[in-house]
């Protein structure tokens, strides 16, 4: 399952996403479904004319961490902050 934000980048000048969950089912890992949901998350939203994904992941996620820079994702400088209601 893959869900993405559509947004507005003020910094990029046009429409950005958000990758705001990937997840694969724990018995159905390691078959190359995570990297074909990212492709095709990839795709459409390269579709839709945005000029970026962002995504966060716990920095505990090597796993995860691992996947995403091998799909090309690069570490920002940017801090994630959050406020819980």
């Amino acid at each position: 399952m893959v869900s993405i934000l559509f947004t507005v980048s003020t910094a990029e000048g046009g429409r950005a996403a958000w990758l705001e969950d990937m997840v694969v089912h724990p018995d159905w890992r390691g078959r190359k479904i995570g990297g074909q949901l990212l492709h095709e998350a990839i795709n459409r939203v390269r579709a839709a004319g945005c000029t970026r994904i962002t995504l966060l992941t716990d920095s505990t996620n090597r796993a995860a961490i691992q996947f995403y820079e091998q799909a090309g994702f690069i570490r920002s400088g940017m801090i994630p902050l959050r406020l819980h209601l």
